[in-house]
C-alpha cells in the first residue's frame, strides 16, 4: 500500500542505491559470482555484502543497516573486485555480471584498518565512561582489526558541547563518525528530517536546521536515531541516579510500573537471545533493587482501552446518531508521545482527531497519587513514579507541564529497557538467574489485551476485543477464533480492515448514561487501520486530507516507531525486522497465558470503576485525571 510523496525525495534517490527486479528471471536472471574461493549464484543487482552473507562470508560495515537505505559513505566494507582499479564499498556494489572478489587481502585488509585510524583520530571520548561501552560498533571493529594506537592522531578535547536540552535525547557530536545513519533514520524511516549534513569536507557535521538544539527543532523524540547510531553520539537522557537517590531516600516510597516491550526484550542485555521473556524475573529483580511497589502497566493499558473505546463510541453516536458534524473522524490513537508530538509539529489541524485519553503510563501516574495513595495511606508528596518503557518520547511526556492532574507530577521518571537493565546490572544482579514472582497489588492483575499494546496494532486489537462485545453482547472468540484479530496484526507498514457490525445489543451499564441503545450502530461497517513508522503515518494522513480510503476511517492506530513499541527508541541496541518480530512473538505468546484476554473483563478495572471512578468512562473525574486538557481534544466528552 504506497502512496506518492510529492515533497521530497527520499534520501535513497539521492544516494547510490540498488533496483532490484521484482522477478529476477525476467530481468537478467542469475548471475555467477566467485567470493574469494567460492562460487554461487545470486539475483542480478544483490549487492557484493548481500551476496557475502548469502555465502557465509563476513563482511565488517559500519555506515550499513538493514532497516535503512544504501549510504557506502565510511568505506570499511571495501573488497576487491576483479578489473576494478579501485577498492569497492560492497553495501553498495550491485552485481550485474559475472565478477569475481577478494574479501581477505591484504589490501582490503590494511585500506579497512587505514579507515578505522582515521574515523578513530577524529572520535572524542573515553570508552570506560560511555554510555555504549561494550556495545560500540567503532570500538568493535577496533578491536577486530588490531587498532592499538593512534597513527594519524587523536581528539583529547570536546569540539562541540553536548546538546542535552531535551529530557528525551542527548547527542554528543563529540563521538559521531558521520556515517548518516541518523539522518537516514530520520529522514527515509520516520520522515521527520531533523537532521541532516552540514557543512562539506572535513567540516562536515551532522546537525539541526541552524545547528540548534533539538528542544527549538521539531524532532518527535522517537529516540529511532538512538538505535541506529553506531557509537556513543545519540543516547537517551539518563535518569538513573535520581531514581537511585530516591531509592535510597526512607521517606520515599518508590513505585515502578513496567510496560509490555521491556519484558520482552530486556533479557538482550543479558545476552538472550531476541524473544525472551523474563517477566517474573525481572518483578523479583525489581524488588531487591529496592523498588517499593511493582506494578503492571497494563493494568493502566487496560483502563486505556475503557476510556478510548467509550470514547470511540461515543464520538460514532453524537457523529452518526445526533449528526453532529463538529465531531472529528476518525479517531487516532493517543498512547505514542513521538505520534502526538509528530500531529503537533506537522498536521496541527488534526490534533482532535487524536483521542483525548492519555497513555497508560501518564494516566497509571494520576492513579497511584490519587487512587492508590488513598488506599495506601500515603501522601502524594512522598510517592515516587518511575516508569519502564521501551521509548525515549516517554521521557519527553512524563516532563510535559500539564501531566500533572494528580497535583503533583503524575510520573516523575522515565526509564529505558537498556536504562532499567544497567541499575540491574549495577545492583549486582545477573537478570536471568531470578526466580519468578508476581506484581503487587492492588494493580497487578491485567489482560492480554493490555500486553499486547507493545507491538504494532495491539492496541487496535485491545480496542476491538472491547468495543465489538460492548456493541453486540455477544463473546469476541465467536466473532473472531481465540479472540485474536488477525487483520491487524503484522509487520505491513498500513494495515487495514473492515468489520461489518450485523447485531448490536443493549449498551453495558458503565456507559449507558453516555449511549442509551446502538441500534444507530446495526448494518455500519466499522472501518479501521493500523501504521508503525511516522513515513507511514505521513502516508495515511494525507490521504485522508486528500479524501481517499482512510478518510473514511472510524478508527486508527498509529505508533511513532517500527513494530511499535517492541521497536521502540529505548530497547536494546541492535534492533532489526527480525529482532522486532522476536519480540513480538514473545509478547503474543505470553498472552495466549493469561486467564483474562479482554481489557472490560480485567477485576482490577471493574473495582476502579465501582470504587473510584464510579460515573464510569468519560465522567468528570475520568476526564480530569485520565485525559488530555492541552488541547481541545477533550470538547467531545464534555458537549
Amino acid at each position: 500500500m504506497e502512496f506518492e510523496d510529492k515533497n521530497r525525495a527520499p534520501v535513497s534517490q539521492k544516494l547510490h542505491t540498488v533496483a532490484r527486479p521484482e522477478n529476477p528471471d525476467e530481468i537478467g536472471g542469475l548471475i555467477t559470482v566467485q567470493i574469494n574461493e567460492k562460487k554461487l549464484s545470486v539475483p542480478m543487482g544483490t549487492t557484493i555484502l548481500e551476496a557475502c552473507k548469502q555465502a557465509g562470508i563476513h563482511i565488517p560495515t559500519l555506515c550499513h543497516h538493514e532497516d535503512l537505505c544504501i549510504a557506502g559513505v565510511c568505506r570499511v566494507c571495501v573488497v576487491e573486485v576483479e578489473g576494478m582499479k579501485t577498492l569497492q564499498a560492497s553495501c553498495a556494489f550491485p552485481i550485474t555480471s559475472p565478477v569475481k572478489i577478494k574479501t581477505t587481502s591484504p589490501k582490503v585488509r590494511l585500506a579497512r584498518k587505514t579507515v578505522l585510524d582515521l574515523l578513530i583520530s577524529e572520535h572524542y571520548g573515553e570508552c570506560y565512561s560511555c554510555v555504549r561501552n561494550n556495545n560500540c560498533e567503532l570500538q568493535t571493529l577496533a578491536k577486530e582489526y588490531g587498532v592499538d594506537g593512534y597513527p594519524y592522531g587523536h581528539v583529547t578535547e570536546p569540539k562541540y558541547e553536548v546538546d542535552d536540552s531535551t529530557p528525551a535525547i542527548v547527542r554528543d557530536m563529540n563521538k559521531c563518525v558521520n556515517c548518516l545513519r541518523c539522518v537516514r533514520t530520520c529522514i527515509d524511516l520516520q520522515e521527520v528530517g531533523v537532521l541532516g549534513a552540514l557543512y562539506r569536507g572535513d567540516k562536515t557535521k551532522i546537525g539541526t536546521f541552524m545547528d540548534s538544539p533539538l528542544n527549538e527543532v521539531v524532532c518527535i523524540y522517537c529516540g529511532q536515531c538512538i538505535d541506529r547510531c553506531p557509537t556513543g553520539a545519540l543516547h537517551a537522557n539518563d535518569p538513573r541516579d535520581e531514581i537511585w537517590n530516591a531509592i535510597d531516600d526512607p521517606t520515599k516510597h518508590v513505585i515502578i510500573q513496567t510496560a509490555p516491550s521491556p519484558r520482552a526484550a530486556i533479557g538482550e542485555e543479558f545476552g538472550l537471545p531476541a524473544g525472551t521473556s523474563l517477566t517474573g524475573e525481572m518483578n523479583t529483580a525489581l524488588r531487591k533493587i529496592g523498588f517499593d511497589r511493582v506494578f503492571d502497566t497494563n493494568f493502566a493499558a487496560d483502563l486505556t482501552i475503557m476510556e478510548e473505546g467509550t470514547e470511540l463510541l461515543y464520538r460514532l453516536y453524537k457523529k452518526l446518531a445526533l449528526g453532529d458534524d463538529s465531531v472529528m473522524l476518525p479517531q487516532f490513537t493517543s498512547c505514542c508521545p513521538g505520534w502526538v508530538k509528530y500531529v503537533e509539529h506537522f498536521y496541527p489541524e488534526l490534533e482532535n482527531n487524536l483521542s483525548s485519553a492519555k497513555s497508560p503510563q501518564q494516566m497509571f501516574g494520576a492513579v497511584l497519587k490519587t487512587f492508590y495513595a488513598q488506599l495506601a495511606g500515603i501522601d502524594p508528596k512522598d510517592i515516587v513514579t518511575v516508569a519502564v518503557m521501551p521509548c525515549s518520547a516517554k521521557k519527553f511526556e512524563c516532563n510535559r507541564p500539564e501531566m500533572n492532574d494528580s497535583g503533583f507530577k503524575d510520573i516523575d521518571y522515565g526509564l529505558t529497557t537498556r536504562e532499567l537493565a544497567q541499575m540491574i546490572k549495577e545492583a549486582g544482579i545477573y537478570l536471568p538467574e531470578m526466580p519468578k514472582s508476581e506484581f503487587d497489588d492492588p494493580f497487578g492483575d491485567a489482560s492480554g489485551a493490555g500486553l499486547i499494546f507493545g507491538a504494532t496494532g495491539g492496541v487496535m486489537e485491545a480496542a476491538l476485543r472491547t468495543v465489538l462485545e460492548m456493541v453486540t453482547n455477544e463473546k469476541i472468540e465467536n466473532i473472531f477464533e481465540n479472540a485474536n484479530i488477525t487483520p491487524v496484526r503484522g509487520f505491513e507498514g498500513i494495515r487495514y480492515a473492515e468489520i461489518p457490525i450485523t447485531k448490536v445489543g443493549k449498551p453495558p451499564e458503565l456507559i449507558a448514561k453516555l449511549i442509551p441503545d446502538f441500534e444507530w450502530l446495526k448494518g455500519v461497517t466499522l472501518k479501521v487501520a493500523v501504521a508503525h513508522g511516522t513515513a507511514n503515518a505521513k502516508k495515511i494522513v494525507e490521504n485522508i486530507k486528500a479524501g481517499g480510503k482512510f478518510s473514511e476511517c472510524h478508527f486508527i492506530e498509529i505508533m511513532a516507531c517500527p513494530g511499535g513499541c517492541l521497536g521502540g527508541g529505548g530497547q536494546p541496541i541492535p534492533t532489526n525486522e527480525e529482532i522486532r518480530k522476536k519480540r513480538a512473538e514473545a509478547i503474543y505468546a505470553e498472552e495466549q497465558t493469561l486467564n483474562v484476554r479482554k481489557c472490560h473483563e480485567n477485576p482490577k478495572i471493574i473495582k476502579i470503576y465501582s470504587e473510584f471512578l464510579t460515573e464510569g468512562p468519560l465522567s468528570e473525574k475520568s476526564h480530569k485525571l485520565l485525559h488530555t486538557h492541552y488541547v481541545n481534544r477533550g470538547k467531545v466528552m464534555l458537549n
